[in-house]
């Protein structure tokens, strides 16, 4: 991290006077290229929860390692994609990796109120034929990055059922260096670990680990990578990218973000710098049909609470619409949130908690990725 005794570096942006004065501020940018010489956290922080009675509700610690991530699981009987056809849901039999907008859709009416679970249609039984992940994708460069593509990069898997996305640290930018390359590079790599993986198996520790060594751009990253594997999500994020699970419009799963400090996310980097795949935390995280993945960079998370999500995935659903114009709906309500410079931000909040003066959104690079989960079955 480069700093002097005046200023503080977060990226492309100087905050001159930080936590003693409160001087404003109103743009920042994630460190970067920072080396570690104390790597005392070695092992992978893993999670899973186990859903043998889906139709209790569960409470308990999910563990990672040293760290306990608290969680309250509501466990319902109920799918908020019963009886939608997967015929009427935009899919490709390839990988799709992206790096660049797609078209944007939002009407400016709010989304509709949450309305109470009992009233969405339920599932009255859980099927246990195979699920599939249907998905689609949207992404918004930073206005002042259009030129250049943004700095974050997505894949979507058909085939392989896999999600992933990476957002390219922006300070890199102060010293020349496009890190959304690295980002790209990086989530390339992993599309071509992931097709590499033994048939019916996916191993996300193996699969980073690999797109982390064979990447060779300058540059740092966040990295979340999603997989479906039998009735459960097996994922591994680093970063303060990361997924959100959603059903019978409650957030029942959130991805915990992992950061040196505010603003300074976990964040691999070509060669040793950096931090290791080591340091990412590995989830399994199982679902049922109906449950909707919205995956993303920290540009979605920064500018949306969790029911700002919800409310905009159960309009979707209820009017049958894809994934991909659920997750253009999303990026636009983000995009919309981050230029209000009123508006109590997720960011705003961290910011203050951590002794800034910050109003507002935070205008960054947004992907979404929005994945249903429903039954494997052609109609």
């Amino acid at each position: 991290m480069a700093s002097s005794s005046s200023n503080a570096m977060f990226g492309d942006v100087y905050v001159d006077d930080l936590i003693s004065s409160y001087s404003g501020v109103q743009d920042f940018t994630k460190h970067a290229g920072v080396s570690f010489k104390d790597r005392t956290n070695k092992g992978f922080m893993k999670a899973s929860v186990s859903l043998r009675r889906p139709q209790q509700l569960l409470y308990g610690p999910l563990n990672f390692g040293r760290s306990t991530f608290d969680a309250s699981w509501r466990i319902q009987n109920a799918g908020l994609l019963h009886g939608l056809s997967s015929k009427n849901l935009s899919t490709s039999s390839a990988c799709c990796l992206a790096g660049t907008a797609h078209d944007l859709s939002y009407d400016s009416s709010p989304p509709n109120e949450l309305e109470n679970s009992s009233t969405l249609p339920n599932l009255t039984t859980l099927d246990r034929k195979p699920l599939k992940m249907l998905s689609g994708s949207s992404y918004l460069p930073h206005p002042d990055k259009e030129a250049t593509g943004g700095e974050d990069a997505h894949f979507i898997c058909e085939d392989e059922q896999a999600i992933g996305v990476a957002d390219g640290v922006g300070g890199w930018a102060d010293v020349g260096i496009n890190a959304g390359l690295y980002a790209q590079e990086l989530i390339s790599n992993s599309v071509k670990a992931i097709q590499e993986e033994p048939k019916g198996s996916f191993n996300p520790v193996r699969v980073l680990e690999k797109a982390h060594s064979n990447t060779k751009a300058k540059g740092s990253s966040t990295a979340c990578i999603i997989a479906l594997t039998d009735e459960a999500l097996n994922a591994i994020n680093l970063g303060d990218s990361g997924f959100i699970v959603i059903r019978g419009g409650s957030t029942v799963f959130k991805s915990p973000v992992k950061q040196h400090g505010f603003n300074f996310p976990y964040q691999l980097e070509s060669g040793n710098a950096g931090d290791h795949p080591s340091s990412a935390e590995v989830f399994t995280v199982p679902v049922a049909p109906g449950d909707v993945i919205v995956a993303g960079t920290d540009g979605l998370f920064d500018n949306l609470y969790n029911n700002d999500i919800i409310q905009v995935v159960v309009s979707a659903i209820r009017a049958k619409l894809e994934p991909q114009v659920t997750a253009q709906k999303i990026a636009a309500l983000a995009r919309q949130q981050a230029l209000d410079k009123k508006r109590q931000s997720p960011f705003a909040a961290a910011a203050q908690e951590a002794g800034y003066r910050f109003n507002g959104g935070k205008l960054d690079d947004i992907t979404v990725v929005v994945s249903y989960i429903s039954n494997s079955v052609s109609e």
